[in-house]
């Protein structure tokens, strides 16, 4: 499978040049609101079934602990935050060749009662150190807010290298597009079942991801492959991803360095999260 040959032209121009976040490209969010262009890839039917899951678990023997309810210092806040749309997951792929991982910069999130909570508008979060293939296990509660609905509504994400999104919200009882549904892998597929919890419960997320591989000319070798279990029911199962999970548009392969740090996305809703751990595979 070959890469867009225009973008990754594009990218190393770009690398030629030298890279900095001024060089992401912006958006003209006043245009995109007319026009809508996330709507192209939000799809409601159709719903998957609907079941109730069973129970949660602790780390195994030979696990990463990311967050066992003690402190931030598996974390650090990023040097950029997520792309919308391709053009921008492009440059920002190109860019995490050059980024100095060992810089540390203090997560902003709030630990409660053992718990890491999001503080809404701080930015997100990602793990000090490097993950390709992984087994992850993490858990979450939506809070009950009144009022929200839809995408609105406990709004997060957990990324595999950044770049890969496992969506996280409230889907009890509440609907919004089903590849942007909790579970999904955002705008790519929709989960199998609706495994959701009400909010204020908490619940689990079992992810095993492949990361992509790419050839030394920046070709793909191989796509990446998602697994997930949530609350222990199958909702993905080995699918091959067409690319990094974007906003806007049709996602495709941009070549990135072969282990990235795990993050989770500030989404302004103050999603709960705790026993966080990884395998790597």
């Amino acid at each position: 499978m070959k890469l867009n040959t225009l973008p990754f032209l594009s990218l190393l121009m770009c690398l030629a040049a030298g890279l900095s976040a001024q060089d992401i490209p912006t958006l003209n969010w006043a245009e995109l609101q007319k026009a809508k262009a996330w709507e192209a890839t939000e799809y409601y039917k159709p719903e998957p079934p609907v079941v109730t899951p069973g129970y949660l678990t602790l780390p195994p023997s030979d696990a990463v602990v990311l967050f066992d309810g003690h402190d931030l210092e598996q974390w650090r806040k990023p040097s950029f935050g997520y792309g919308v749309n391709m053009e921008q997951i492009s440059v920002m792929a190109q860019m995490m060749f050059d980024l100095n991982y060992n810089e540390r910069s203090t997560a902003p999130w709030q630990i409660k009662d053992g718990q890491l909570i999001v503080v809404p508008g701080s930015g997100s979060i990602e793990t000090t150190e490097m993950f390709g293939d992984v087994q992850l296990h993490i858990e979450w509660l939506a809070p009950v807010e009144v009022g929200k609905e839809g995408q609105q509504y406990s709004n997060s994400g957990v990324f595999s290298m950044g770049l890969y999104e496992v969506q996280i919200l409230n889907n009890y009882e509440n609907k919004t597009y089903v590849n942007g549904q909790a579970s999904s892998v955002y705008k790519q597929y929709p989960p199998l079942v609706n495994a959701s919890r009400p909010p204020g419960e908490w619940q689990s997320y079992d992810i095993v991801f492949i990361a992509p591989k790419f050839k030394s000319n920046g070709d793909l070798e191989s796509p990446a492959y998602v697994t997930v279990l949530h609350n222990g029911l199958l909702t993905q199962h080995h699918v091959q991803l067409s690319g990094p999970t974007c906003y806007i548009g049709q996602p495709y392969y941009a070549p990135h360095p072969e282990q990235l740090p795990i993050s989770l996305q500030d989404h302004g809703n103050k999603i709960r999260f705790r026993n966080i751990w990884v395998r790597r595979l």
